[in-house]
């Protein structure tokens, strides 16, 4: 049975669901997923702390185990891509993260990998901007998606603090 647990971050209360053996969800909600406990997970409290640290700025990319569930080969090789070569502080568009992943898909196609990214933050899905701005973003509280992915990309230093 999955564990859940919930962080309070500057960006919204996130989610985050342990299998005891992967971090399966991170999300940006404050309720259980259907069948997810509280039981006592070690991974379950690594992520968490790693996530405090990342949010306090004492870390800036995330060791876990992950298991992005059930994915097409392709969309698997593109979060991959983007998990293992775009550290913090750094950006890719999405194009250069297609052609990292060494797939097919066009931009338009790595956007909406992106939005059904299920462990944003620790595959970090907020790197991935358009050549002519931020691009979209759906993590963060309801209506609040670019105003998180420019927190955090100003907060690991790859964009400039806004002025307003």
């Amino acid at each position: 049975m999955p564990s859940f647990a919930t962080l309070r971050t500057p960006v919204g209360v996130v989610g985050v669901v342990s299998s005891g053996d992967a971090i399966t969800r991170v999300s940006w909600r404050s309720t259980a997923p259907v069948g997810a406990d509280a039981a006592p997970d070690a991974l379950l409290d690594e992520a968490l702390a790693q996530l405090r640290a990342y949010f306090d700025g004492a870390r800036r990319d995330f060791d876990l185990p992950i298991d992005l569930g059930v994915q097409t080969d392709a969309t698997r090789a593109v979060l991959m891509a983007l998990f293992e070569t775009v550290a913090a502080g750094e950006t890719v568009t999405y194009g250069e993260l297609a052609g990292r992943s060494g797939t097919t898909i066009p931009a338009r196609g790595i956007g909406a990998i992106m939005g059904a990214n299920p462990v944003p933050l620790i595959v970090p899905c907020h790197r991935v901007v358009a050549g002519d701005g931020l691009g979209g973003y759906s993590g963060g509280d309801a209506g609040q998606g670019l105003q998180t992915k420019r927190w955090l990309l100003e907060h690991e230093g790859a964009l400039p603090p806004s002025l307003f």
